[in-house]
């Protein structure tokens, strides 16, 4: 942000004082840049100047860099810079002048710090300077020049000549003490290195630039020689054996980039911390390749040796070693037949340590005689040594016969003469025992293989006899729906003629009837009628049975449907004597469906909730599931109830929960069975609630556009 100084009120001596004040501070500052702004802020605190900017020569880019600014909007300052070789520019020229300079009306083209329209460039040097450091600019309103602007111009560019002057002079220091750090360094043959604590070279000797440095013309495998070198050395400085400024000694394997052979060195790594710079690692390299390889070789001479030495002690103890690890009987005879050597278990059968008794002692002799003829047939076979056979032996202490296989092996000294025969005798009772295991074993499954095909076959034959009277069952059911459909059709033409002449009869047709026979006459046309509805769902299910039961799809409103069957069974309930009520939901939409065949099911359903309602009410009513596309339709009674156990026979074919012959209720058991069979033939179907004196609730489901077979 820009510096805003209040202007001082001159004072007698304050002035001498302020400028020997910024004197002071000059002659004790190290740092341009707070120099350029403690003079700013003097010069506006003690002249009436509003905008002020210094700029100084950087010398390694030759420009004029802003380092201070007071009063300028920042739009001015940003990325700021004037380059020395373009000599047009009137900073540039202003530079090279020995007075003060005074711009005004200066092109657009040239970009300036001040966004005033004149202003001076005062240069910045010393008295023996030939051409100026810097500029110091300041807002003007005439060619007239404040004499404290002046004087500051004057006294800052001494004070920029003089840091430049020390900062020269301690960079040639700096050089002679380089050159100096590296002919030392280069005298030594060990590689000697400066790196940061991340591993980046910084400073290295001839002998270091040889493995971590590759020239341009450097082959690629060169490089990659290099790359691998420096990614070990920065490996091992991030260990922790240079955690400490102490001395860290490693070992380190790199690479000759020239030979491509490993070179081993011996790492001595060092920090040494700047307060300044921070923290550096000094490292240097001790080729020990030469002396690795001399421990490397007298290590392996002394470990030949132990190994010689424990390969003597293992054949020492060899031979009881392999005795000892073996649970089979080891014998080792010599030439002649002799036992030479033998383990525990072999001990038994050929030397039974502690027995006296005479059988058994002679038992001991029969297992030698049959162990000295195997070995005898081992040694009348040239040029085998491995030989297998049985041998029959017995078990001293109880006498039991020990079938054994015997495996021997020849051992040839380094002429190839015979010198021992190791025998090693395995027990073949277990395995004679399982081999008569296998066999039994192998015998039932073989009857049992034949009682499975056995078993198979006969299963067969009853699949067989199955399929037969599963065939036989479908004929017959579909003979008898065939007769069901043909006695309805027969029953029909007859009844339809007695109710036609019923009621002509009831009507006068063919003259007066007295009361008692018109009574005679009621009673025959309603049972007729009841027969003859009877005979409609007997004829239902054969159609239903049978597939042939067609469907008629029309498009109607529950509502008119839900009054029709109200209206239609309106004598029965004016005779019931019980509340009959409906109950519509809101927004019903119209119904894709055959529409007689719903009405029926409800007709069946009301009728059945009137005839078990003795007492109490019957509600029909009808809501849209919008979630599964359905019309629901229920009928709820308070009649006698379902019991649980028994609401799942009622929708079957002559079912009736009483079905005595002095039940209280009529009806073949068919109405239900065919309200189910058709609700599936719409698509949906018919639910049950019901508790056993509290009355049922029967539930159908039907989209609300059905699906045309």
């Amino acid at each position: 942000m820009p510096r805003v100084a209040v202007p001082a009120v001159p004072v007698p001596g304050f002035e001498a004082e302020a400028k020997l004040a910024l004197v002071e501070f000059l002659l004790t500052s190290i740092d341009l840049q707070d120099s350029a702004r403690r003079a700013l802020d003097w010069l506006v605190a003690h002249s009436p100047v509003t905008q002020a900017v210094v700029l100084i020569v950087e010398a390694v880019s030759n420009e004029m860099l802003l380092v201070a600014e007071h009063g300028v909007p920042n739009s001015a300052v940003v990325d700021f810079a004037v380059s020395r070789a373009d000599a047009m520019h009137p900073l540039v020229e202003a530079l090279s002048s020995r007075h003060p300079v005074f711009i005004e009306g200066l092109s657009s083209r040239y970009r300036v710090p001040l966004d005033a329209r004149s202003f001076h460039a005062i240069p910045l040097r010393a008295e023996d300077d030939d051409v100026g450091r810097g500029l110091l600019l300041v807002t003007g309103t005439g060619p007239e020049l404040e004499g404290d602007a002046l004087w500051l111009a004057r006294t800052l560019g001494k004070q920029v000549s003089r840091l430049a002057s020390r900062q020269s002079l301690a960079e040639t220091r700096f050089g002679q003490e380089r050159m100096l750090l590296y002919s030392i360094i280069n005298a030594v043959t060990d590689p000697i290195l400066l790196t940061d604590t991340e591993g980046k070279l910084i400073i290295a000797n001839s002998h270091a630039e040889k493995l971590f440095a590759a020239p341009e013309e450097a082959s690629e495998g060169w490089r990659r020689a290099v790359g691998l070198n420096n990614m070990l050395f920065s490996a091992a400085l991030s260990t922790s054996a240079v955690g400490t400024a102490e001395l860290a000694r490693r070992e380190l394997l790199l690479v000759d980039p020239l030979e491509g052979s490993d070179l081993l060195f011996e790492l001595l790594s060092s920090r040494a911390k700047d307060e300044r710079q921070g923290t550096y690692v000094v490292s240097i390299l001790r080729n020990v390749t030469d002396l690795a390889r001399a421990k490397e070789e007298i290590e392996e001479s002394y470990r030949t040796l132990r190994i010689a030495q424990a390969e003597v002690r293992d054949e020492r103890h060899r031979l009881d070693l392999i005795i000892d690890s073996v649970a089979d009987p080891i014998l080792v005879t010599d030439e002649e037949g002799d036992i030479v050597l033998m383990n525990t278990p072999a001990e038994r059968l050929f030397n039974a340590p502690g027995v006296e008794n005479e059988a058994a002692l002679r038992r001991v002799q029969g297992n030698g005689a049959n162990l000295t003829s195997f070995v005898s047939n081992v040694l009348t076979r040239s040029g085998e040594q491995r030989y297998r056979g049985e041998i029959q032996l017995a078990d001293p202490v109880s006498g039991r016969p020990l079938p054994v296989e015997a495996l021997a092996g020849t051992i040839l000294s380094e002429q190839g003469e015979l010198m021992w025969v190791v025998t090693i005798l395995h027990d073949l009772t277990e395995a004679i025992e399982k081999a008569r295991l296998y066999e039994q074993l192998k015998e039932a499954s073989q009857e049992l293989e034949k009682n499975v095909q056995e078993a198979t076959a006969e299963l067969a034959e009853q699949n067989e006899l199955l399929r037969r009277q599963h065939i036989a069952l479908e004929q017959a059911s579909a003979l008898k729906s065939q007769f069901l459909a043909n006695m309805s059709h027969e029953f029909r033409t007859p009844l339809n003629a007695i109710l036609g002449y019923t009621h002509m009869l009831l009507n006068n047709v063919t003259g007066q009837v007295t009361d008692p026979q018109r009574k005679s006459l009621t009673r025959i046309d309603s049972n007729s009628r009841h027969l003859l509805a009877l005979i409609n769902d007997i004829l239902d299910i054969t159609r239903i049975e049978a597939g042939r039961m067609p469907l008629n799809i029309t498009k109607f409103g529950v509502p008119d449907l839900v009054d029709e069957v109200m209206s239609e069974l309106e004598p029965i309930i004016r005779r019931s004597n019980i509340a009959v009520e409906s109950q519509m939901g809101t927004r019903l939409p119209p119904v894709r469906s055959d529409r007689q065949k719903v009405k029926q099911i409800l007709l069946n359903l009301l009728s059945n909730a009137l005839k078990f309602t003795p007492s109490g009410s019957v509600t029909m009513s009808a809501a849209y599931d919008a979630r599964g596309n359905q019309m629901v339709l229920a009928v709820r009674d308070t009649g006698v109830g379902i019991a649980e156990e028994d609401q799942a026979r009622v929708f079957e074919d002559f079912r009736q929960l009483d079905s005595s012959p002095a039940r209280g209720y009529g009806g073949t058991g068919l109405g239900l069975s065919i309200c189910r069979r058709l609700a599936h033939m719409l698509g949906g179907s018919i639910e049950l609630d019901s508790r056993l004196g509290q009355g049922s609730t029967f539930t159908l489901r039907i989209p609300v556009k059905v699906k045309r077979r």
